[in-house]
This record gives C-alpha cells, structure tokens and sequence, in this order.
C-alpha cells in the first residue's frame, strides 16, 4: 500500500515559513532541525515540510526552479480546506500573502480562493466537498 507521506517546499528560511502557516493555518509544529534547515507541521494525515535552499540544493545536484513571488506560480497547488475561506484567506494576506483570486462559489457549491504564500506557493483555500 502507497500513501502520500508529506509535502516539501523548498524555501529561503524553514523558520519563517513555518511561523506562517502556524499563524494563518493554525497547524502545531512536529519539529525543526537545530541547523533549522528542515521542518514539519502536523497538518492532519500528510504532513506538510520544509527544507531550506541549501538543503534541496544538496540534495538535487542538477539544481531546481525556486520559488518565488515576482514569478508565475508553478502548475501546482496545495489545497487547505475550511468551513470559512473568508477568514483563512483575510488571514493569510495579513500575514504577507498575496491574494490571486478572492472566494468564489463555483457551480457545485464549493468556496474557493488563491492566494500565493510569502514564498511564492500557490495555495488553494476552499470549503470542503462532501
């Protein structure tokens, strides 16, 4: 049996970005290496990691595309859901994201908003579909 494990964004400083999703998110830190080049969230079943610039360079010697704000997102997301988008995006942009799309309903009933995080990430924050 295969089951995602976890997410690793690769970001310019593993403290900060893990600060943020704490704050908007309200996700408990599992742990930070003492280099503070690694960390997790606990974030329900997958958790969510982050490993400084250095750390991913050393581990992809051919290199990797950074993320960053003044750049198109990457063709993908990570998607958050919650009972109130509203709030968790108003949240988010407090914090230092960037709003891409305000929340909408879209035609099966679901809330859903893009924001960017102080990274660059593309994150989707939705209602849940049950």
């Amino acid at each position: 049996m295969v089951k995602l494990a976890y997410s690793i964004l690769y970001v310019a400083d593993v403290t900060k970005s893990i600060e943020f999703y704490e704050k908007v998110f309200g996700f408990s830190r599992k742990f930070v290496t003492p280099e503070h080049d690694y960390g997790e969230l606990l974030t329900g079943e997958t958790t969510l990691s982050f490993a400084s610039l250095g750390l991913a360079g050393s581990n992809l010697k051919g290199g990797f595309i950074k993320s960053e704000l003044s750049s198109k997102p990457f063709a993908q997301e990570l998607g958050f859901t919650t009972d109130n988008v509203q709030a968790v995006v108003h949240a988010a942009v407090e914090a230092g994201a960037q709003l891409l799309e305000s929340p909408k309903t879209k035609p099966w009933g679901q809330v859903v908003a893009y924001i960017r995080d102080i990274d660059g990430f593309l994150l989707e924050i939705c209602t849940p579909m049950d």
